[in-house]
């Protein structure tokens, strides 16, 4: 069999945005190449789905009729996820996953081929132009195998078990991820990207269908033997965490994790890696947490030092806000120019805590404008949020470059600002005539405002004036080029992220726009992504879709129990504690501890993953163990705590093991040895008093801590029966009161909010 060295994973994202053509939907061909014909009604399906794409839609295929409609179509036009249809004109017999296509398999005798990318993927696209819209290799993949598209972002469970697989073959992982099965599921053999011609020692992929169509036919039964054990592996791999015997990681475990994170990093540039560096967001606040913890000062120092390259890097988009997926190189200086959601929500949120550790204002800046970015260009108008923008763009000589449109050069800049403030700009921004990026320049601020200043012979005030002037016409022109791809699906777990980003700035920020922003998209969330009282992963074309996972509930019970301390209406507890109880019910693992992703109803699959270990996202169960702790704080309902002693339990081998791959868990875990702060404050009805009173709770950095705001009277009685804690306390004197408890006890009361400040610091009995 031919083998892969596996691909490089550049785990890169990219969609080759088409120039649009007015399209007239035209007869769907009664098969593809090398395909069985199509089933009459299906035909009717497809070309009643093409014409209803109007004239305005441009398929994402070379190959076109003069007329400029596609010449091939295959089944996943019918598909909601915008990755699958990407892939809807490509010569491929594409199904989606399901039975119906394993069902075909088994019938023809032949192997499967399923393909896991995602809508902004850079290689999943270059494999799609060179391979999969290539009519040999169509025509060869349809006569020999049956091609499955999974979108990874729609069905992570499905990812998931096919990446374990592909490491278990002792390869590398990444997307694409192209992963050859046995009818009945079981992986034999896979890889990354495979180029169209053999090249750096990695095969064809047309050498490798032929290779594995041969084997298959010779011997089936051995490859389903392979299959079988590399199923053992992945089940062993994902579904091993229990509770056992195990205990929680105790206060030991937070320190020995602290020193690895502190022995890893990057002493000059920050993060982790002398090559390819992501973004840090959990790392980065579990060693906030860290510092608050042990006083230790290289905690908060490289901390900060980080936070401070990566804002300062190309890495952070300095014209709109945001940031980019990851930086190729050690100064954080050329990104691959695709943004996520979850990056930035992730990222808002370190750089807050980041500003309340500090008081650094330029903290708080980068926050701001990050969540700007996000409630300008990613939100729909229903108010939920986007996935994702692309990272290449259509160039003006109608080719399509990553990084074009967030690139510059000096003409560009002085068309945009001026002359006088074109001089301003490329010193500040280091734009140059060489450029840094394939001849153009990715703007970096890696200069203090007075080494520019001084240079340009003027003040640091002025400069910073003029750059704010300049930044807004910047922006203004780059609004003009045209954008790269937006895949505009709305995901539950990513919508929780934003929304407690957005929560919880607007509170700390003392910004009621983002509040709004936070309810509307938790509306979204609650009205049109839920059914029957349980969660939809993804919303899309006017409807919801497909089964939501633990980090759908996880994240979105998080973000309503944000919203709820900073927006304090009971609606959003009673929704947290709703879907508390679905996910309990439906994902809970009551005999070994922690949460399964699917839910018992979900279709079977090779495993039933536990997850554990944080990726680009948290791990659903690290955040479900913070929200249970919450949960128990709020209610004083204990089952929450065991659930979360549950989960540490279940973990706790593996994170003795390698604390630092789970670091999501390790802020559960210094939640739980902490001595948590319940803080009650009762306002008047008039409400005197009480934005004073707010404002050391904004600025303090005091994570581990719950909050309850509650007008005194009927507000409060009827909280009462939510949050025990605010039975029985009054707004004193007629003043807005604060209550700092702990373990149930209460300091004084207090009116005064210089005392309440040092309360939310200190032991919660000082005066």
């Amino acid at each position: 069999m031919a083998r892969s060295t596996a691909a490089l994973i550049a785990t890169i994202c990219v969609a080759l945005a088409s120039p649009g053509r007015a399209v007239e939907t035209s007869s769907i061909p009664e098969s593809l190449p090398g395909a069985a014909a199509f089933p009459e009604p299906l035909r009717e399906q497809l070309a009643t789905a093409l014409r209803e794409r109007g004239p305005e839609y441009a398929p994402r295929t070379k190959h076109l009729r003069d007329d400029g409609s596609p010449v091939y179509t295959n089944r996943l036009l019918l598909e909601t996820s915008p990755y699958l249809g990407q892939h809807a004109h490509n010569p491929v017999d594409w199904r989606p996953w399901g039975d119906e296509a394993f069902a075909e398999a088994r019938r023809r005798g032949v192997p499967v081929l399923v393909s896991i990318g995602y809508s902004t993927c850079h290689w999943c696209h270059v494999m799609e132009e060179e391979s999969f819209d290539d009519v040999d290799t169509a025509r060869l993949l349809n006569q020999n195998f049956v091609a499955i598209k999974v979108d990874r972002e729609m069905r992570p469970d499905v990812d998931q078990i096919y990446m374990n697989a592909l490491q278990a073959m002792g390869q590398r992982g990444g997307w694409p991820l192209n992963v050859f099965l046995t009818p009945d599921r079981k992986p034999f053999y896979g890889g990354t990207y495979f180029p169209p011609i053999e090249r750096q020692g990695r095969p064809s992929f047309r050498a490798v269908l032929s290779a594995i169509s041969e084997d298959y036919a010779k011997d089936p039964a051995r490859m389903a033997t392979f299959g079988a054990r590399l199923e053992a592996a992945v089940r062993e791999g994902l579904e091993a965490a229990n509770a056992g015997e195990s205990k929680v990681p105790d206060v030991a475990t937070l320190n020995r994790a602290a020193a690895e994170a502190l022995a890893r990093i990057d002493r000059e540039w920050g993060g982790s890696g002398e090559g390819t560096k992501f973004p840090s967001n959990v790392p980065l606040r579990f060693l906030l947490r860290y510092h608050r913890r042990s006083g230790d000062p290289a905690a908060l120092d490289l901390g900060v030092l980080t936070l401070e390259r990566m804002a300062q890097g190309g890495i952070y988009d300095h014209v709109a806000g945001g940031f980019h997926r990851y930086a190729t190189d050690r100064r954080w200086l050329v990104p691959h120019f695709e943004k996520m959601l979850y990056d930035n929500a992730l990222l808002a949120v370190v750089y807050l805590e980041a500003w309340q550790a500090t008081g650094r204002e330029d903290f708080a800046r980068v926050a701001r404008e990050t969540l700007d970015y996000m409630a300008r260009e990613m939100r729909s108008p229903d108010g939920g949020f986007y996935s994702a923008t692309d990272a290449d763009s259509p160039t003006p000589d109608g080719g399509s470059e990553e990084g074009w449109f967030f690139t510059w050069t000096p003409a560009e800049i002085e068309a945009a600002v001026g002359a006088d403030d074109a001089r301003v700009v490329a010193a500040w921004y280091g734009v140059t005539p060489e450029g840094n990026f394939e001849g153009r320049s990715i703007l970096h601020t890696g200069r203090s405002r007075t080494e520019v200043a001084a240079e340009l012979e003027i003040s640091p005030d002025e400069l910073a004036t003029r750059i704010a002037r300049a930044r807004e016409k910047l922006y203004a022109a780059r609004q003009q080029r045209p954008a790269p791809l937006r895949d505009d699906k709305i995901l539950a777990a990513w919508n929780g992220l934003a929304i407690s980003a957005f929560a919880r700035a607007g509170f700390a920020l003392d910004e009621p726009r983002y509040l709004d922003v936070a309810r509307r998209a938790a509306d979204f969330a609650l009205t049109r992504m839920r059914e029957d009282g349980r969660l939809r992963r993804a919303y899309q074309g006017g409807r919801a879709s497909g089964p939501a996972f633990l980090e759908d509930y996880a994240f979105l019970i998080a973000a309503l129990l944000d919203l709820y301390e900073a927006s304090p209406d009971p609606r959003w507890l009673r929704e947290a504690l709703a879907l508390q109880t679905a996910l309990d019910a439906h994902h809970a693992d009551d005999a070994g501890g922690g949460y399964f992703r699917t839910a018992r109803d979900h279709e079977k699959l090779l495993a039933r993953e536990k997850p554990s270990r944080d990726g680009a996202l948290p791990s659903g169960n690290s955040i479900e163990a913070q929200n249970l702790l919450r949960l128990a704080e709020l209610t004083g309902d204990d089952a929450y705590r065991t659930r979360a002693l549950g989960i540490f339990a279940a973990m706790a081998e593996r994170v003795s093991r390698s604390p630092g791959a789970f670091g999501a868990l390790l802020l559960a875990l210094d939640f739980h040895w902490d001595a948590t702060k319940e803080v009650v404050i009762v306002a008047p009805p008039g409400r005197d008093g009480l934005a004073a009173m707010l404002a050391p709770l904004r600025r303090t950095f005091a994570p581990n801590r719950i909050v309850a705001v509650v007008t005194q009277g009927a507000d409060l009685d009827a909280l009462a029966q939510l949050v025990p804690l605010v039975e029985g306390k009054r707004a004193i004197a007629g003043k807005t009161t604060a209550y700092v408890c702990e373990n149930r006890v209460c300091a004084y009361p207090t009116s005064d909010p210089a005392t309440f400040a040092r309360q939310l610091v200190g032991d919660a009995s000082a005066q």
